[in-house]
């Protein structure tokens, strides 16, 4: 334990403004409770969380009511308090942690950071943890740290050294894209009796595979619990909870879950599809094998992208090969009956393979994962798509579409929303696109009277006009604003928040 000196008035033991002054001070991206077991060691310690997704009012109150000798933050709220309360007292502090430095950083951080680290005393401790090192982390060390040292963690072993755990077994299996779905449902259901981490290249891919799935027949009442950046705070919340009470089970989700979540128990990761970033792959299998234990991981490969698996070995990350299952159910036909049964099935699929088409474009991996190598058909096949969505890279032909047979004796239009407010809604939504076609195509017998409105407008500078249109559009964004903050509160949910918005259907 730091020996403790007294920086001030107390209050039941604590700290307190005018004299509030921190000895630890972390930036932190998971929950307190991943600190908790760690503080409660050291006698009359008071910590306090402040990350968004709360008043910041609420936690300046606190602050100045209560005090606290450890905070745990995000950078953003950190740095909005610090400008708001002027008489934070911070020439105690021995200890600032910056955990996942790099991602930090990534993020856009790097501005708030150097306020921040700017307003502390040169006197301190700081660390900088991360499983990867950056360019930017070490030009913060420069610059924020004195009398650094880097201290490397790496498992010797017979064939060198390696940046993963020696418990952890990492494994690639080189699949075709169309059985894809069904090699990932026979790895489900050879390890029901497992905790899993899926992840997958988007929020659309989360969305969709956490709905389809659910409703195959070999993986009924198997927990399968969505987790991504869009879901309110709230609601990611309550679906880590979840994930983190199940001894076995499967947790959905995106690189948003590569870092900062320490779940027991995890035994396998699964990725279905190579990280956008190489370097969150060591963050992505780091989710299992912890503090000791066993673990295992296997990535997705398509038969163009073997070359990934040399790329991680030069990055000191062994792979070893995983047979594809020559007993896996073909799960594309129920995927297909899904999608007919229920319109968000269909869109959400749609949606799902734009996004890795989008995903692969901006890929750092570009030399090994090409987006125009990608098999578009054979994709959609293993999606279950009863047709290829309407997108430029299907209209100019840039993608293959080899291996994709379009739905028969379907009609699009026809196919319904399970959910019946939806389904009323899109019946609304169709009458008035067909009331507004129908107005256009009825023959004009007389002039339109002209429009005040319009005419009112010629009659304006163009300054008055530019004016005008900029409030409108200022309307606009302070309506998208507000329903994007209802969202991110979990007061409406991603379905409601599309409708609200009007977005138009990927078909």
């Amino acid at each position: 334990m730091l020996p403790w000196a007294d920086p001030g008035p107390k209050r039941n033991g604590y700290f307190v403004n005018p004299k509030f002054s921190p000895r630890y001070f972390q930036i932190l991206v998971p929950p307190l409770n991943v600190a908790l077991p760690f503080i409660s060691t050291l006698p009359k310690v008071k910590t306090m969380l402040l990350v968004g997704g709360t008043e910041v009012k609420s936690d300046i109150t606190k602050i100045e009511e209560d005090g606290a000798n450890v905070l745990i933050g995000t950078p953003g709220r950190l740095f909005d308090i610090m400008e708001r309360i002027e008489s934070l007292d911070f020439r105690d502090l021995e200890l600032l942690i910056l955990d996942e430095a790099d991602r930090l950083l990534d993020m856009g951080f790097q501005n708030q950071i150097n306020s921040i680290i700017s307003r502390l005393p040169k006197l301190r401790r700081t660390g900088l943890f991360s499983a990867t090192q950056t360019e930017a982390v070490k030009e913060l060390a420069k610059a924020g740290l004195r009398n650094t040292k880097r201290v490397n963690v790496e498992i010797q072993s017979k064939s060198g050294t390696s940046k993963t755990p020696s418990g952890l077994h990492i494994k690639y299996m080189v699949c075709e894209a169309e059985k894809k779905s069904s090699q990932l449902v026979d790895l489900i259901v050879k390890n029901k009796s497992q905790k899993m981490i899926i992840y997958f290249l988007s929020c659309d891919c989360v969305d969709y595979w956490g709905v389809v799935l659910p409703q195959l027949s070999l993986l009924k009442g198997h927990p399968l619990i969505p987790f991504h950046g869009k879901m309110g705070q709230k609601t990611r919340d309550k679906a880590l909870a979840s994930f983190r009470s199940l001894s076995s089970g499967v947790l959905l989700c995106t690189d948003v879950g590569a870092r900062g979540l320490d779940i027991p128990g995890v035994d396998c990761i699964v990725q279905f599809d190579p990280p956008q970033d190489p370097k969150v792959f060591v963050h992505r299998v780091g989710r299992t094998a912890r503090l000791g234990r066993k673990g295992s991981a296997i990535v997705f490969l398509m038969p163009k992208e073997e070359a990934y698996v040399e790329f991680l070995r030069i990055r000191k990350v062994p792979l070893q090969e995983r047979e594809c299952s020559s007993d896996a159910v073909d799960v594309v036909p129920q995927l297909r009956d899904a999608a007919k049964n229920d319109r968000d099935v269909m869109e959400k699929g749609l949606r799902s393979l734009v996004s890795i088409v989008n995903a692969y474009k901006k890929h750092e991996c570009s030399f090994i994962l090409r987006w125009k190598e990608l098999e578009i058909g054979k994709l959609a096949t293993g999606h279950g798509l009863l047709k290829l969505p309407s997108v430029s890279e299907v209209k100019r032909h840039s993608l293959s579409t080899e291996g994709f047979t379009p739905a028969k004796d379907v009609n699009f239009e026809e196919i319904k929303f399970k959910n019946k407010s939806r389904e009323k809604q899109r019946k609304k939504n169709m009458l008035a696109k067909k009331s507004e076609v129908k107005e256009k195509q009825r023959p004009q017998k007389h002039k339109a009277a002209p429009d005040n409105q319009s005419t009112d407008m010629k009659k304006k500078t163009a300054r008055q006009r530019h004016a005008v249109q900029t409030k409108e559009d200022g309307d606009d964004l302070t309506r998208e604003y507000r329903l994007l903050r209802k969202l991110k509160r979990g007061a409406i949910d991603d379905d409601e928040y599309a409708r609200l918005m009007g977005a138009d259907d990927l078909l």
